[in-house]
């Protein structure tokens, strides 16, 4: 799988979610750009589910809004009904922000619960 991430030049944290994800078995190309938010409203993503990037599947076209963990884009790439995912904002129990806990809860871009990792 293949995933178009577009992000600030300056943010670090992004940076670790693309290695996290690479370690995890996805191809990751990082596009460095000063105006993420331009690619938040070509792919529709949600203002109130906005996050640090954003990363479009290649393949499917999903988009995956933020610190997603690895298990909630492999369940959304399952379901291709589902256009896209988010960790809102900047959680810090999310991969690439810090230690996974067990309590991070991604959402659909309609707002409901997708995966609890």
């Amino acid at each position: 799988v293949h995933i178009k991430v577009y992000q600030d030049p300056n943010c670090g944290c992004c940076g670790a979610w693309v290695e996290y994800m690479q370690a995890e078995g996805f191809k990751v190309e990082s596009i460095k750009t000063p105006n993420v938010n331009v690619f938040k409203q070509q792919h529709g993503v949600p203002p109130a589910l906005a996050s640090c990037h954003t990363a479009v599947v290649t393949e499917t076209g999903q988009v995956i809004e933020g610190h997603v963990p690895a298990t909630a884009v492999r369940k959304m790439l399952l379901d291709p009904a589902v256009n896209g995912v988010s960790a809102p904002g900047m959680p810090t129990n999310s991969p690439g922000m810090g230690e996974m806990d067990g309590n991070l809860v991604t959402v659909d871009f309609q707002g409901r619960a997708f995966s609890r990792d």
